[in-house]
């Protein structure tokens, strides 16, 4: 999809989502006086080829009723709300931009690696069912591994970071590849076929990060500081958050597989949460603890053993 056309889509749906309900004349008002139309009208063809391509390729569907108002149906926005969220949201910061003409010196924004430059190549070979050849600079290996031949089942942000997760070629084991890690990458002829019981769903459903695990779930409980938790329930940790409510605490549940980034979520957030359950976890965070706090008690600095010499 050409990017303009991507912009259109998403401020159809905007638009529709903030206004609620609007028919083709007032949708055509707003079109007009929006940045995107260069003061053109949006023909009726038009509107209707892009209402199918927006459930086609986004999972929302534009409903009409009997009056005539066009409407996003709720069960299809639904389907996969944090996308369409990340997109409105994305689309409403650049529309304010341009809109505003703000000086980008007052702007600060995050950088996301590799989003430029691989990302799209990932996204048209998924949408096509494409192979593909990646060149990648593990962390953990003093050479990049080439030629590696990938089947990119689908894509994931996570702390500023986007991965591919799909099959490896060679082993037909599920990998997960860092963008910002793919030294170099290639669309091949060769194509595939996406497994029918291949669940995003199940495979991340139940975790915190881009660890996968064939671990049990298990059931989370995590105490807060009533600071926290307004946090948490401004930014839950997880979908499955649920909240127990006291007067000089609270105490979260969740239903999650533990790995690395959940240990390293909470102890990023230092005294102001302490987990209670599994044994597993507090056992995890309370090593990792121990073993930073050894760091400082037991080593000395570079500028200390520069002394001592």
């Amino acid at each position: 999809m050409a990017r303009d056309l991507i912009g259109r889509y998403v401020w159809i749906v905007d638009t529709l989502n903030r206004y609620e309900k609007l028919s083709r004349k007032e949708l055509n008002k707003l079109w007009i006086r929006s940045h995107i139309s260069d003061g053109e009208p949006l023909p009726e063809r038009t509107f209707y080829h892009y209402r199918r391509s927006i459930e086609k390729n986004f999972n929302i569907e534009i409903a009409c009723d009997k009056q005539g108002n066009y409407y996003i149906e709720n069960d299809g926005l639904g389907r996969n709300k944090a996308f369409t969220n990340w997109m409105l949201d994305s689309y409403a910061v650049s529309s304010a931009l341009k809109e505003s003409n703000a000086p980008t010196d007052r702007v600060e924004v995050e950088d996301v690696p590799s989003a430029r430059e691989f990302l799209p190549l990932v996204i048209d070979a998924i949408q096509n069912s494409n192979k593909i050849s990646i060149t990648y600079a593990g962390f953990n290996r003093s050479r990049a591994e080439k030629d590696i031949v990938f089947r990119p089942y689908f894509v994931k942000r996570y702390k500023q970071r986007w991965y591919m997760i799909g099959m490896k070629e060679k082993d037909k084991g599920i990998r997960t590849y860092a963008l910002d890690r793919v030294r170099e990458m290639k669309i091949l002829a060769e194509s595939f076929t996406m497994p029918d019981d291949f669940d995003p769903e199940r495979l991340f459903g139940n975790i915190v990060g881009v660890t996968t695990s064939e671990a049990p779930v298990r059931e989370v409980r995590i105490q807060t500081t009533p600071t926290q938790a307004k946090y948490f329930r401004a930014l839950p940790l997880h979908k499955s958050q649920q909240e127990q409510l006291h007067d000089n605490y609270s105490i979260f549940t969740y239903r999650l597989k533990l790995n690395y980034e959940l240990a390293h979520e909470l102890l990023a957030l230092g005294p102001s949460i302490k987990v209670l359950d599994p044994p597993e976890l507090r056992a995890m965070v309370v090593t990792e603890l121990r073993d930073t706090l050894s760091q400082y008690e037991n080593s000395p600095t570079p500028d200390q053993e520069n002394e001592s010499s």
